[in-house]
């Protein structure tokens, strides 16, 4: 269809009427888009004209090849005036003409709007099919019955691999569960090196306050639990910044309230450990110093969550791969550095 005229002829009561579109530029244009309905849009549908008589129509679409006949478009010159369903054609009286019966204002899109957004307004609006008018109001094809269910069931494949926040398509989930043992180690070896290191470095951390432990001893028994609250808090928020990645939800709509969410998690569990560790160890700095570790680290952990699947996002690494390891090291490397800076500061 590109760059040239479109025709279609409906003979009628033994004459033969012509009717021409010409494509404009910006048609053209959606129709190499994919993402654009134009792509799905089709000339080859029966087209008729308002006074034509329903007597008359049925018998001229006899013998002729169409894309879809679930819709006739009723047009006066370049312009869609109506649509007429089958069942409207054929459940009319005898003698009625195409105004009489045909649906004056049909729903319709643009050639450039999202093929997603076009099937469901079809959906919504109880449409057999679609039809499309450009911002001139000319008429510009038929979306088919056929082609609105291939566009709902390939954007449902691609939501539901989306949901899962790894790939943006089906195909590619499957090929990735599918993947080879090299494949597989390759995506996911890298990030638990970076892991590794990171284990590391937190027990040069864990070294460097080797004194403070030598006074108190017990600061040693709530490391992991400190870390491992802080990492669950931010676990917990990875998983919801990933999710909307996946689905297209911007990580600024919920920046301000998975903050706050993060902020009230550490008071609560800082308000729970605080008398539960000083009744059963009996050692009220200690007691003090974990709540406020957990508290900190809670929050801390809260915004790493946000701020790494975001920047994985923005230079093109999946986050799904890269956000979980990456935001353990920093979370528990950053959690172990609160904990014995706040135990310093109190126990001494």
């Amino acid at each position: 269809m590109r760059g040239q005229e479109c025709s279609e002829t409906v003979p009628m009561h033994g004459g033969r009427r012509s009717w021409t579109v010409r494509m404009t530029e910006a048609q053209q244009q959606g129709n190499d888009d994919l993402g654009a309905v134009a792509a799905h849009a089709s000339m080859r549908i029966p087209v008729v004209a308002p006074e034509d008589p329903v007597d008359g129509v049925i018998p001229a679409l006899r013998g002729r090849r169409f894309d879809s006949a679930a819709v006739l478009a009723v047009c006066r010159g370049e312009r869609l005036v109506g649509v007429l369903t089958v069942e409207r054609l054929l459940a009319a009286p005898q003698g009625a003409s195409v105004r009489q019966v045909m649906n004056p204002a049909p729903t319709t899109v643009a050639p450039g709007a999202p093929q997603e957004r076009a099937a469901w307004t079809a959906v919504h609006h109880a449409e057999p099919a679609l039809a499309v008018v450009d911002g001139d109001g000319r008429f510009a094809g038929i979306v088919a019955p056929q082609r609105l269910m291939a566009v709902l069931l390939a954007e449902h494949d691609q939501d539901l691999a989306r949901l899962g926040g790894f790939l943006g398509a089906a195909s590619a989930a499957r090929r990735a569960s599918g993947e080879r043992v090299r494949l597989r180690l390759w995506h996911r070896l890298p990030w638990l090196l970076v892991g590794l290191v990171g284990a590391l470095l937190s027990a040069g951390v864990v070294g460097a306050f080797e004194a403070v432990l030598e006074r108190q001893v017990l600061l040693a028994f709530f490391v992991p639990a400190v870390v491992y609250l802080a990492d669950a808090v931010g676990t917990q928020t990875e998983t919801l910044i990933v999710r909307g990645l996946s689905v297209g939800v911007p990580v600024s709509w919920t920046v301000a309230r998975e903050t706050v969410t993060g902020v009230l998690l550490g008071v609560v569990l800082a308000g729970m450990a605080l008398p539960a560790t000083w009744w059963l160890w009996g050692d009220a700095e200690v007691a003090f110093a974990v709540a406020l570790a957990l508290l900190a680290a809670c929050a801390i952990a809260t915004l790493v969550a946000l701020a790494l699947p975001w920047l994985l996002s923005r230079i093109g690494v999946d986050p799904a791969y890269g956000s979980g390891p990456l935001a353990t090291v920093i979370q528990d490397l950053l959690s172990v550095v609160i904990y014995f800076l706040t135990a310093t500061a109190i126990v001494g």
